[in-house]
C-alpha cells in the first residue's frame, strides 16, 4: 500500500553548517495542530469556528520544531509560518517538507523577495517535491533567486542534524496530485524516536502497520483530521481520505510503546473541545491531542 517502515539507515547525509542559536536539551515542540486551513476556516460560521471568529483567535496549522543544542529545524512550512517561527525566537537552520498540499509548504512564500528575502534556506524534501518547486511558479522563483536551497532526500536516508540527532523520511500513502508524501522520523542517539505523520489515506485493514509503528516509536504524531465520518455532511470524504481517529484508536487498544498524539485536526473535529464525548473517550484510551507549545523531550 506504499507505506514503508524502515529502521535507521546506515547511510548518512550531513547538513551544511549554518549559524544558529543554542537550544538545549534536544526536544520536539508543537507549533500547531490544525488541518491545512487552520481554525477558524474560511466561510465557516458553525459552532466549531464562530467563537474563534468572535474573539479574533486562530489555531495554527500543524507544524513541528526540532530543537537541538545548536539551533532548531522546522517540519512543514505552513500558512502560519511567520507566527510559528517568531514563537521560536530565531530562524530555523532548515525546513523539512512532507508534501505539496496547501498547509505544508505554502509558507515558503514568506522566504521570498517580497518578504524576508532569505539567503539559501535549506529545504529538505523528496525528489518529486523538489521537482514541483523547481518547475512551478511562484516557488521556482525562490529557487532561482537563491532564497531556498533544495536538498533531495530519498526514502531511508538518515540526515544528521547535529551530533546524535537525526531525521529520516518514510514514504506514506496519501493523495499524490502533485508529489509523494513523507512522514519524518526524528531520533536521538541513546534517546527517543518520534514520527511526524500528519497525512495518510488509510491504514492496513487489520491496523497491523499502525501497531508496528506504536511498538517501534516513543512518540507518534498521527493524522487526526477527522474523528468520524459525520463531520462534513456536504463533503464526500472518499475524495479526501484520512484514517478516522476512531479507527486508529481502535487499532491501538492494548499496551504499546508509543505515546500517541493526534494532529492535523480539521476545524469540524470534536476533539477541539476537551469536554466533548470524543475527547473523553480518546483520553480513556490513553491518547491525546497536543497543544501548541507542548514539548516532548528526546
Amino acid at each position: 500500500m506504499g507505506f514503508l517502515l524502515l529502521g535507521l539507515a546506515s547511510a548518512c547525509q550531513l547538513l551544511h553548517d549554518m549559524p544558529g542559536g543554542s537550544v538545549a536539551p534536544p526536544a520536539l515542540q508543537i507549533l500547531g495542530v490544525a488541518q491545512d486551513a487552520g481554525r477558524p476556516q474560511l466561510n465557516c460560521n458553525r459552532s466549531c469556528c464562530a467563537p474563534l471568529i468572535a474573539d479574533g483567535r486562530r489555531d495554527p496549522v500543524a507544524a513541528l520544531a526540532i530543537s537541538g543544542e545548536t539551533g532548531w529545524w522546522l517540519v512543514d512550512a505552513t500558512p502560519d509560518i511567520v507566527e510559528q517561527i517568531h514563537a521560536m525566537g530565531e530562524m530555523p537552520r532548515g525546513i523539512f517538507l512532507t508534501h505539496a498540499h496547501m498547509g505544508h509548504y505554502t509558507g515558503l512564500m514568506q522566504l521570498g523577495f517580497e518578504s524576508m528575502n532569505a539567503d539559501h534556506m535549506p529545504v529538505y524534501c523528496s525528489r518529486s517535491m523538489a521537482g514541483y518547486l523547481r518547475h512551478n511558479g511562484p516557488w521556482s522563483q525562490l529557487v532561482e533567486m537563491g532564497q531556498i536551497q533544495l536538498h533531495e532526500v530519498d526514502e531511508g536516508h538518515t540526515i544528521t542534524l547535529e551530533e546524535g540527532l537525526y531525521v529520516q523520511p518514510h514514504t506514506v500513502n496519501h493523495r499524490a496530485e502533485y508529489t509523494n508524501t513523507f512522514a519524518w522520523e526524528v531520533s536521538r542517539r541513546n534517546g527517543k524516536r518520534a514520527l511526524w505523520l500528519p497525512d495518510l489515506d488509510r491504514w492496513q485493514e487489520d491496523g497491523s502497520d499502525l501497531q508496528s509503528l506504536a511498538n517501534q516509536f516513543d512518540y507518534l504524531f498521527l493524522d487526526g483530521t477527522f474523528y468520524s465520518a459525520k463531520e462534513l455532511p456536504n463533503r464526500d470524504l472518499s475524495d479526501i481520505p484520512h484514517p478516522l481517529v476512531k479507527t486508529s484508536a481502535a487499532f491501538l487498544e492494548g499496551d504499546f510503546r508509543a505515546q500517541v498524539n493526534f494532529i492535523h485536526l480539521n476545524h469540524s473535529n470534536p476533539l477541539w473541545d476537551e469536554h466533548s464525548a470524543a475527547s473523553i473517550e480518546l483520553k480513556r484510551q490513553g491518547h491525546s491531542v497536543p497543544k501548541r507549545g507542548n514539548r516532548f523531550p528526546l
